[in-house]
């Protein structure tokens, strides 16, 4: 069905092989073939195409061999000015090359930026594109961010109806619900603080999917029935004002700066925010329920002081006075 797409996937993957090879010089077989993600069999099958289509490449036998260019071979790539390619390796530097799946046609894309710079230019670009760094694993009290695992498989199903405009059936398992299969009408993605989520349409209703509650996707042949224009910042905007609009927990809290990251974590919303006079910041966030609204709260100790609702406030009460009254210190 998608003969054509496998032909351009190894079209893409030639020309990654030739940029590697010119970047980095002789390479074997198995070095190629875990920079490509592809077996060691399918590199030299690629190997005998290229040099089929004249890619002067060149194999040295030995225990220090593998495969390499003839000096001065150069691909024809369009050429990018030094600040237009420091902005694609530093966007390309951090976690974004996990969005959406494509950490492999990022690595690819990096690798043509790089060969189409003049050759003086390379050495100082390297080391600019050295000095800045983009959403590193861990912030600066050492925490790690939460991430979410796709099912494999269910990434690129996903991706793909959403640009060809076909039509998308999945295995979904919501909270505390049996796993159900869905067939939707996929509008776009959307990746918000390491979460991904499909915008859809369900029998012409809106319908919002996480994908990490995915457990299989298949795409289908039939075209999806969606507008040919969409806003997709507007459609999020809408989606956001509904989710927020049902029956959650709302809660006024006041917050320490420095453990306003902390709650933002755990909060299901955040509805507003304000700075205070004395420092802290007065945040309108919802939760699941009171439950996980005394946990996510109970974890900022003295750093966090909850205005409303009394429900939470007189459940956190509780919950201190039982602990207070369980390590009291006796004077005798």
């Amino acid at each position: 069905m998608f003969f054509g797409k496998y032909e351009s996937m190894r079209a893409d993957r030639l020309v990654s092989l030739v940029l590697l090879l010119r970047q980095r010089g002789r390479m074997t077989a198995d070095e190629l073939a875990s920079e490509l993600e592809v077996s060691a069999r399918t590199v030299l099958r690629d190997i005998d195409a290229l040099s089929t289509a004249g890619v002067p490449v060149y194999a040295d036998r030995g225990r220090h061999g593998g495969f390499s260019l003839l000096p001065g071979f150069r691909t024809e790539l369009t050429g990018l000015n030094h600040d237009e390619a420091l902005a694609l390796l530093t966007a390309g530097s951090g976690r974004g090359e996990k969005v959406f799946g494509l950490s492999t046609a990022l690595a690819s894309a990096m690798r043509k930026v790089v060969d189409a710079l003049p050759e003086g230019h390379r050495a100082s670009l390297d080391d600019a594109a050295k000095r800045f760094l983009v959403e590193p694993e861990i912030d600066l009290l050492s925490r790690r961010p939460v991430t979410e695992d796709v099912a494999s498989g269910v990434m690129s199903e996903v991706r793909h109806a959403v640009l060809t405009g076909h039509k998308l059936r999945f295995d979904y398992a919501a909270p505390n619900k049996e796993p159900r299969s869905h067939t939707v009408d996929p509008i776009g993605l959307v990746t918000v603080r390491d979460r991904t989520y499909l915008l859809a349409t369900k029998s012409g209703e809106d319908r919002t999917y996480r994908l990490s509650r995915m457990l299989t996707a298949e795409e289908l042949a039939e075209l999806a029935e969606r507008p040919a224009q969409i806003d997709l910042d507007r459609i999020w905007a809408e989606r956001s004002a509904q989710f927020l609009s049902e029956n959650h927990l709302a809660v006024l809290v006041r917050v320490k700066p420095s453990r306003r990251e902390e709650l933002l974590n755990t909060a299901r919303a955040v509805r507003a925010e304000e700075p205070e006079a004395d420092g802290w910041v007065r945040l309108d966030v919802t939760f699941e329920d009171l439950r996980h609204a005394v946990w996510a709260i109970w974890q900022l100790d003295t750093a966090a002081e909850v205005l409303a609702p009394d429900s939470l406030r007189t459940a956190l009460h509780d919950r201190a006075k039982t602990l207070a009254a369980r390590y009291e210190v006796s004077d005798d």
